[in-house]
């Protein structure tokens, strides 16, 4: 018996190496001989569609772009709950729906008080 036991803990601690060790070894070690390497002063130009790049590359985004990705997350993360409550919701009973009821509710407030605060406002 404890042979099977030490024959299983032997058997993942070589896929544990073999996953740890590949990819270092495939990235510092054969990536640099494998991959074609010829710089030349035009490949290592900036990139912008094609015409020479103008301005600063630092460019400050307005805080909305980011309060409409955080939005967006919530109810996003909203909806993966939601569908297996829906999916489960006759074996779960009204406990859950009491649970649904709450965690909808603080969404709600959430959206309202982004309502309030004008965030959803684009100008």
């Amino acid at each position: 018996m404890d042979y099977i036991y030490s024959n299983s803990y032997l058997s993942m601690s070589i896929f544990l190496l073999l996953g740890i060790a590949l990819p270092f070894l495939t990235i510092w070690l054969i990536g640099p001989i494998l991959r074609p390497h010829n710089p030349t002063k035009e490949k290592m130009t900036t990139y912008e569609s094609g015409l020479e790049p103008t301005g600063d590359a630092m460019v400050q985004f307005n805080v909305r772009y980011y309060l409409f990705a955080l939005l967006f997350v919530v109810f996003d993360v909203e909806t993966v709950f939601l569908y297996p409550w829906a999916v489960a919701f006759n074996k779960l009973g009204l406990f859950s729906l009491i649970e649904m009821t709450i965690f909808i509710f603080m969404l709600v407030l959430g959206l309202a008080y982004a309502w309030k605060k004008k965030v959803l406002k684009w100008d």
